[in-house]
């Protein structure tokens, strides 16, 4: 601090993850917000809490407030499989080494904050603390359990992808508002005693959800609050939430607008160095930088709506696309960076091929609460057209310092069929032939995730027969090309609605195609998705209908297993 002139930071942000100076990492993200502000940041990654917490200690208190994250990662995700087994390595970790964070990071670290500085407000954000944000089921406790704000104690939550709010967070404590006080900031969550008047909203809708005790007591009173939870976070209609825990009171306020082109391209124009830390230089190589450190991200959100995934919940349904003129930008940096050697790892998105589709008309989706613009059926309101991708992909190929652009990311085949998406024409037909041809390392690799129609309506995934027409249309281009390409389809096991019979005819299915799975993931059910509710409860929240649930550690080993009997049981 000596050496930058500063007496003590502003900000002090903790994260369970090693620090990298990258627009993908969310912890690198925030300080360079906060920095751009003309807040004085600090970041300390990966704290020993196991000691005397000198980690938490070493730049004193905050002139304005601790922010917390548990990293990129859901820290419980992170350190256990799907069984419940604890893993080996860390991908954000130097080495790949585990136990550098503690189980559910965002309460641990909180805690000792609390503790060590009482006055002190605390922020918190990230996946970890997001999906968190109200009364979840915990798969590793296996019981609900209340909101985050209330276990860890934090002031403040931001939720979702967080860069406006903190930024608007940063004006006001700069202007002299305590940041415990702050209460209509959007896409924010606190608590006050329960019966607290709340502050105005203008123009915006108030929920309230069962109380926690009424959710402990009745699977019926916890499958609403999920209905309600998922369709006002799916919807452009600004509504908030309050859930009464006991004698206190979570609110959650809206979510901000889908971010502009302009707010999008403004993270990736901050002044990333690209890199982790000099520190980590001898202590190995860390995996999550070195998977996606030659990757240009090119929107967030995601409108597929999985009923498995969490990325809706956190990222937001509305796709935020960048200008080409900034992915250009980055690809120019990416190619000046060391070790860079003409290839693109990734050009995506959380889905691939969803670049600059929005609804048509905005006022149509402000009415919507839809969880997903293309499931049972693509909206007829959503644009489709895959031609803006077609032509930065053009760009991209163009580039004298780019041999090759690999797309990584996992693509909606149903959008490209027009046996599903009606609205699917010549420049779909382009991008799947542009896909397979020339941005593929002779592997597509694909998620159908089942065979069977019934647990894909349940994963909010069309019916398989559409698969069966995207290998169709793949084997009819690597044939008139001359190509011996493979199709790699991924799979998920014990997904709510899987009975081992059904993993049995899903493995008969793909043997009849001559087809065999590299990959097989086991569900797991990760807070506050669709499929996890189902998983808890047993039915579906929506519905009602009975659901089969494999609750049974054996049975989803063998479930996942189911593919390769025959084959020494590799998995």
């Amino acid at each position: 601090m000596e050496a930058l002139g500063w007496e003590r930071p502003d900000v002090i942000l903790f994260t369970g993850d090693a620090y990298i100076d990258h627009p993908s990492f969310g912890a690198a993200v925030i300080a360079r917000v906060l920095e751009a502000a003309g807040i004085r940041v600090a970041v300390v990654p990966q704290p020993n809490w196991r000691d005397d917490l000198r980690d938490f200690t070493k730049f004193g208190e905050p002139r304005l407030f601790f922010a917390v994250t548990a990293g990129n990662m859901d820290s419980m995700v992170n350190h256990y499989t799907a069984t419940r087994r604890l893993r080996s390595d860390d991908a954000y970790t130097p080495g790949g080494a585990a136990g550098f964070r503690p189980d559910n990071a965002t309460v641990v670290y909180t805690q000792i904050l609390k503790k060590l500085y009482p006055s002190a407000p605390v922020l918190t954000g990230g996946i970890e603390a997001s999906m968190r944000r109200l009364m979840h089921y915990d798969y590793w406790k296996d019981r609900l359990e209340p909101s985050v704000l209330i276990t860890s104690g934090v002031d403040l939550l931001i939720y979702g992808m967080a860069e406006r709010a903190v930024a608007e967070l940063a004006k006001r404590v700069l202007a002299g508002e305590s940041l415990t006080a702050i209460e209509n900031l959007p896409q924010t969550a606190y608590v006050r005693p329960a019966g607290t008047a709340l502050c105005s909203l203008h123009g915006v809708t108030e929920r309230e959800l069962h109380p926690c005790n009424e959710s402990l007591t009745s699977k019926k009173a916890y499958a609403e609050n999920f209905v309600m939870f998922e369709k006002t976070s799916n919807s452009m209609k600004p509504v908030r939430l309050t859930e009464k825990c006991g004698d206190k009171m979570v609110i959650v306020n809206p979510p901000l607008p889908p971010a502009t082109e302009a707010e999008a391209d403004a993270v990736y124009e901050l002044p990333f160095n690209y890199a982790p830390h000099p520190r980590y230089e001898k202590k190995g190589a860390i995996p999550a930088w070195e998977m996606i450190k030659f990757s240009v991200n090119i929107h967030r959100g995601c409108f597929g709506g999985c009923s498995f995934c969490a990325i809706a919940a956190h990222q937001g349904k509305f796709v935020s696309s960048r200008s080409e003129s900034s992915v250009m930008r980055e690809v120019e940096k990416i190619s000046r960076m060391d070790g860079f050697k003409g290839y693109l790892s990734d050009l995506g998105g959380p889905s691939a091929n969803m670049y600059r589709m929005a609804g048509r008309d905005r006022e149509r989706c402000m009415k919507c609460g839809r969880p997903s613009c293309i499931w049972p059926s693509v909206c007829d309101n959503l644009e489709t057209s895959h031609e803006d991708l077609n032509a930065l992909y053009r760009k991209v190929n163009t580039l004298p310092y780019i041999k090759k652009a690999f797309v990584s990311s996992g693509v909606r085949y149903d959008l490209l069929l027009r046996e599903y998406n009606r609205y699917a024409g010549r420049a779909e037909e382009k991008y799947l032939t542009e896909l397979v041809l020339n941005h593929t390392s002779g592997r597509l690799k694909v998620a159908p995730e089942h065979t069977d129609d019934e647990v894909l309506y349940l994963m909010r995934k069309s019916p398989f027969m559409h698969f069966r027409k995207l290998r169709e249309k793949f084997m009819g281009i690597i044939k008139t090309n001359g190509l011996k390409y493979e199709l790699i389809p991924y799979f998920i096991s014990a997904h709510p609605g899987t009975s081992e019979k059904k993993m049995g005819e899903l493995a008969r299915e793909l043997s009849d195609l001559g087809m065999h799975p590299e990959q097989v993931q086991d569900f797991t059910p990760t807070p506050m998705t669709l499929a996890t509710a189902m998983y808890y409860l047993g039915f579906d929240p929506y519905t009602g209908k009975k659901v089969y649930v494999a609750r049974d550690i054996e049975e989803k080993r063998r479930q996942k297993g189911y593919f390769f009997r025959g084959k020494g049981n590799r998995h």
